[in-house]
């Protein structure tokens, strides 16, 4: 018997097989779950449909995966329409991953204090504010004792150099979770992220991941950084009825970065002999 057998859900935001969603709906898929998966829409004259390709690579060959469909977080009409395509296929619905973040190139990449106010309003709606959307426009969905996950990063709690305006996104998400929480804890529903470490993905790349890597493995307590499929772990737990009393929470899946003080053993790289 599988940790998630008889329970259905929703994972919105996959790209491509990077993704720490994918690794989290890997997860759930080998552990009996049934999955409806939202993309990224694609362009109007992209006849190839670039987006929704890339997803259905991973999706179709799985029995479990029972829907794709496009969604723009920025329209309420669109995200209303997966909450009615689940509840179609499902009922109610068990479980909801968010892994969906944005920030126009130009505003992500210069200074934060030079980030546009139509950049700052994109990110913020896209990044942040897309959580407590789908959070409401999901409730009426949601069985008891559902769980809602989404995915944040340290640069939200502590300032990292090139993250920028994301850091402040990822902050106002990590507050969302909280008092999302907070809403939503009478319903039996819990909240809660993951704040995974650096790994590749196509969100990485934008927000200069090749550079945190080398870091991260000198200054992490494990002397390591983490993989894909340690994040997906992590984030399925906190999916599944083993984590039920568990709401809130940003769970570091960072090999202990996040605790430094200092730069650990990264001196010994730069110390020079007496």
């Amino acid at each position: 018997m599988g940790r998630f057998d008889g329970m259905k859900g929703l994972v919105l935001g996959v790209a491509n097989d990077h993704s720490l969603a994918w690794a989290i709906a890997k997860e759930i898929l080998a552990g009996g779950g049934q999955i409806g998966f939202s993309h990224l829409p694609d362009r109007p004259d992209d006849e190839r449909q670039r987006n929704r390709r890339r997803v259905a690579q991973l999706t179709d060959p799985e029995p479990n995966a029972k829907f794709l469909v496009p969604m723009d977080v920025s329209s309420d009409e669109q995200i209303a329409a997966v909450m009615d395509r689940a509840k179609q296929e499902f009922g109610t619905i068990d479980f909801v991953v968010h892994s969906i973040a944005y920030a126009p190139l130009d505003d992500l990449k210069g200074e934060t204090t030079n980030c546009s106010r139509e950049g700052f309003r994109t990110a913020m709606e896209t990044s942040a504010y897309s959580l407590l959307a789908v959070g409401r426009l999901c409730r009426t969905i949601l069985s008891k004792d559902a769980s809602i996950l989404t995915l944040t990063y340290f640069g939200g709690e502590k300032v990292v150099p090139g993250y920028n305006i994301m850091g402040v996104c990822k902050a106002t998400l990590d507050a969302c979770v909280k008092y999302m929480a907070y809403d939503l804890g009478p319903a039996g529903v819990r909240v809660n992220a993951v704040s995974a470490g650096p790994v590749r993905t196509l969100a990485g790349r934008g927000a200069g991941v090749d550079e945190m890597l080398g870091l991260y493995e000198r200054m992490a307590p494990m002397g390591r950084n983490i993989t894909h499929d340690e994040v997906g772990k992590a984030g399925a737990w906190l999916l599944s009825k083993d984590s039920f009393g568990i709401t809130g929470e940003i769970l570091h899946v960072d090999a202990g970065y996040n605790i430094m003080g200092s730069p650990g053993r990264l001196l010994e790289l730069v110390q020079k002999p007496a």
